[in-house]
Parts: C-alpha cells; structure tokens; sequence
C-alpha cells in the first residue's frame, strides 16, 4: 500500500512516501521561516518521483495533525483533504508528538516528553513510556516553571523538541536529557498510521479540523 505523509505543524516542513512500512523517500527542511506554503507540493513532488510513482499510485494520505503552527496545520490539512478529495483515498491523521518520540523508543530511558516551543514560556507537550511509546499524561499547552515535571525527578527522562532548549533554562530537573533539534518529521508517522489504517480508523474529510489545542490569537493592526 503506497501512502503519503505530510507533517507541516512546525519549523520542519516534511513529506514522505511509503510503501506498507518500508519508506521509500523522504523530503523535509528545518526553516525559521515556516516555509510550507512555498514548499510543500514541491516536496510532494520531489517525494513522489524519489519513490518512483506517480500521484494516482497513493492509497492513503497521513497527517500530522498537530498540535503546532497554526498556519502551518492549516496548510497541510487543505493539502491532505485535497489530495484525499482528488484521488479518493483514505485520510489518517496522527498526534504529531507520537512522531517526535518514535527515535527515542527503547533507548533506555523511562520517559520520553517532547516540547514543541509555543509562546513564551509555554510549550506542547505529553509525556509517553519509553519503552512502549504509551501515552502516560495527555497532550496539553503546559507553562514551564522550576516545578513543572519534577514528579518525575527519579525517572530517567529525556526532552525532544524545539521547546527543549528554554526547558533545560529552567527546570529543575540536573539529570534529565535535553535534545532541542527534534522536530515532528512524516518518516516517524509510517507505525501509527498503518496501526489505524488496520483498525480502519479514518478522517471525516468534512469535518476534520487540526490539533490546534489552542485558539489562535492574531496580531491586530492599529488603525490609527
């Protein structure tokens, strides 16, 4: 089964193409600039032709539905409800943080947190097992402060994420691993899409919306 990946919910605009479980290309640029408006279908394309198929070839689009960018989740579900639409295909969508955890699992460590850098200091994030990637505490927009996550101050713990740079400022946590060049990439979507795919646990195009988990808040122009 040929399926195409699409992770757009942060700095990393990401496309893959697999066929069943066995990747077969992937294309992806870490930019400051959220570049997924200029360069997801190029990606797509460049994806497609590095697997060697065409477009009519995909039987199922997966994406990363978030939580992250906004803009950035708004484009990649217009493209992946387009692609479903066109081709009449399935559409799966997958917790963009599972993805961020999916190099970490049985590295020997207890727990596995990513942070994907909101505001501020405010982050997304959720904690899973490291060994089984099960989800421990769920997905939240967290403030960081010196106490956050020191219920797990025994625990061998590890921070994947963007956000993981002003976490180590501040949590009080000497022992905790930290890896803030982690983002969310479509090649780590591949186990949990084919797990729903199995389950026939599909989008309703119609009415699918993103994990923005919060509102978004726009920056007004002043009239005056």
């Amino acid at each position: 089964m040929k399926i195409l990946y699409l992770e757009t919910s942060s700095k990393n605009c990401s496309v893959a193409v697999s066929d069943n479980e066995k990747l077969l290309c992937l294309c992806e640029e870490v930019s400051e600039n959220y570049k997924q408006s200029e360069s997801l279908h190029t990606y797509v394309e460049w994806a497609l032709e590095g697997a060697g198929i065409s477009l009519k070839d995909i039987e199922a689009v997966s994406l990363g539905k978030g939580p992250g960018s906004y803009t950035g989740l708004r484009i990649g579900a217009a493209s992946a409800k387009g692609f479903c639409y066109g081709l009449k295909v399935p559409f799966i969508a997958i917790n963009s943080l599972e993805s961020m955890i999916e190099p970490f699992l049985g590295n020997n460590y207890d727990l596995i947190v990513p942070l994907i850098d909101a505001r501020r200091m405010e982050v997304y994030t959720a904690v899973y097992d490291g060994n089984t990637g099960e989800e421990l505490s769920g997905t939240e927009a967290k403030i960081l402060d010196e106490t956050s996550f020191e219920e797990y101050r025994d625990k061998k713990i590890i921070f994947v994420g963007d956000g993981a740079k002003k976490a180590k400022d501040i949590l009080q946590l000497p022992d905790a691993v930290f890896k803030d060049d982690v983002y969310p990439s479509a090649q780590y979507l591949i186990k949990k899409t084919l797990e729903k795919i199995e389950k026939k646990e599909f989008e309703d195009m119609a009415y699918f919306e993103p994990f923005y988990l919060k509102d978004f808040h726009g920056v007004k122009k002043d009239k005056s």
